[in-house]
């Protein structure tokens, strides 16, 4: 009993029992699958009857191969080589756990996988026992040669197989969801079938390899995996934290070619690399608009106050006639003295038409030209005002702060603008205009988002940020209001104050810079010194 007290027995067992619960593991599945042909009341019977036979069975021929294997008189001889009994037992069993392991590996590996389809038809329960003994009989084999070429005493052998078929017993559903969660444990165990069956087919050949280099090698290589696994699961903590939505629109768009251009690409410097785009550039852009465009916030697609055309009815008509002839917009907002004191929303020729005929803009009554204002807070989201848009039979939606104040205006074009880019009026310019390969000219109300598909950057849109314009991007990085010819370089890309007004920034520069690596800036500072 002095084997008792070696930590290499104990080593040997707890290894042991874990490649049993992986290699049972196929065993279990097709257990399972056997079962489910029997009605629901039988299943549970019949796997606990497949798990003890299966127990059984390998005891059985546990002791077999454990008496074969003490068989040391030669049998023939090739050469100087002499082969025993047990060598041809080792021999054997070490080249069909080779062969088991590599199938298995390949398929595993090439993703081949076992389905059971049919119809579902309800068998005798008889029947389905005599095929889970036929089935046991074959997948205890590479089970019992692992075992025999793990440990020499036969006691660990039988305590190691009664103590993973009991786990798989009081465990089969959790214990095959677990191995189906994490693959690489079963790649892992087939590797080191492949080292056991090596170590067999040399033992076989006379050469003996010590069970405490195999037991080192498995116990190393577990704790890698360990560490694997903790590795994987913080790392998806991580990303769990990014929201799904997001998440989602960064995998669609990374399968359609979507990359940023400030990500490193490794080229060849006289390689010539055609590059075929399934989609197009601006296709990525609108795929990304739709995927994000419930995480916006309104404040970020609506037209700000600032660009806001309206109605005061406080101007002569002659005023009010002239500006409504050069709007280009059908709609507008008509106000009494300031933005806020909305009175209505109406008609550019409705409103032109009461002028001409009456003189004046009839505020009320039946005959007014004029609808009631929808207004929404700027706390709700894209999707809700783009159901209230649908509901306003074609009509503008006014947007306001906590304190009632209009922050701007939504109409079914913004949202078109959030998905496909800007569709100017006969009256604006393009907010971001291209002066030459690398260069934008860009008003400060350029929208973030879309300035960040143009400038193929991702680092302009942050979800803890309160402005959505490139303005409030810009004042946030000085940490004042900046004077013209200002600037500031962030992520290679340099920007440039050109005009301001009052209180509003006009007009930027954007130019993409070189990146210099470190190992370039410390030359081109060794240059300096020299």
């Amino acid at each position: 009993m002095e084997w008792l007290f070696d930590p290499t027995i104990w080593a040997g067992l707890l290894t042991l029992v874990v490649l049993e619960i992986v290699l049972g593991i196929d065993n279990l599945i097709f257990i399972a699958i056997l079962a489910d042909k029997l009605p629901p009341h039988q299943r549970d019977k019949a796997r606990l009857i497949g798990l003890s036979l299966a127990m059984v069975m390998r005891l059985g021929l546990m002791t077999i191969v454990s008496w074969l294997v003490t068989l040391t008189e030669p049998l023939f001889s090739v050469g100087t080589q002499s082969f025993s009994g047990r060598d041809l037992i080792l021999l054997g069993g070490g080249l069909f756990l080779l062969f088991k392991a590599t199938t298995e590996l390949h398929e595993r590996l090439e993703g081949i996988t076992h389905a059971h389809t049919g119809p579902k038809v309800y068998a005798g329960f008889g029947v389905v026992v005599a095929q889970i003994v036929v089935l046991d009989a074959v997948f205890s084999l590479d089970a019992v040669i692992t075992a025999v070429g793990m440990v020499d005493e036969l006691g660990v052998m039988m305590a190691a197989v009664i103590i993973s078929i009991g786990v798989m017993i009081l465990a089969s559903k959790a214990l095959t969801r677990f191995v189906n969660a994490h693959p690489t444990v079963v790649v892992l165990c087939l590797s080191f079938l492949l080292m056991i069956g090596l170590s067999l087919v040399a033992e076989g050949l006379g050469f003996h390899i010590p069970k405490g280099y195999l037991y080192a090698a498995i116990g190393f290589s577990i704790l890698i995996e360990a560490l694997n696994q903790f590795a994987r699961r913080n790392f998806l903590k991580n990303e769990a934290r990014v929201p799904l939505r997001e998440r989602t629109a960064d995998r669609v768009l990374s399968l359609m070619g979507s990359r940023n251009r400030m990500d490193p690409v490794n080229e060849a410097p006289n390689a010539q690399v055609v590059e075929e785009e399934t989609f197009a550039a601006e296709e990525r852009n609108m795929v990304s608009g739709v995927l994000m465009l419930a995480d916006r916030s309104i404040r970020s697609i609506m037209t700000p106050r600032s660009e806001m055309s309206w109605v005061n009815l406080e101007d002569s008509v002659e005023e009010i006639v002239r500006q409504l002839q050069d709007s280009p917009h059908s709609l507008m907002p008509v106000c009494r003295g300031q933005l806020d004191e909305v009175v209505g929303i109406g008609r550019t020729k409705d409103l032109m038409a009461d002028l001409l005929l009456r003189g004046r803009i009839d505020e009320c009554g039946e005959g007014s030209p004029m609808r009631q204002a929808i207004i929404l807070p700027d706390t709700v989201g894209v999707l809700k005002a783009m159901d209230t848009l649908k509901r306003s039979h074609g009509q503008l939606l006014l947007v306001t702060d906590e304190y009632g104040i209009v922050q701007g205006l939504l109409s079914p074009v913004d949202i078109l603008e959030a998905i496909a880019g800007e569709f100017p009026d006969e009256d604006e310019q393009l907010a971001i205009q291209t002066r030459a390969p690398g260069e934008w000219e860009v008003d400060g109300a350029a929208d973030l988002r879309l300035l960040e598909q143009v400038l193929e950057t991702d680092g302009l849109v942050s979800d803890d940020a309160d402005y959505t314009s490139l303005a409030g991007f810009l004042l946030a990085r000085f940490g004042r209001f900046p004077e013209v010819g200002q600037s500031v370089e962030l992520d290679g890309l340099r920007y440039e104050i050109l005009a301001v007004e009052e209180r509003r920034i006009l007009k930027v520069s954007i130019r993409r810079i070189a990146m210099v690596s470190p190992h370039e800036a410390q030359s081109h500072e060794n240059v300096k010194e020299n």
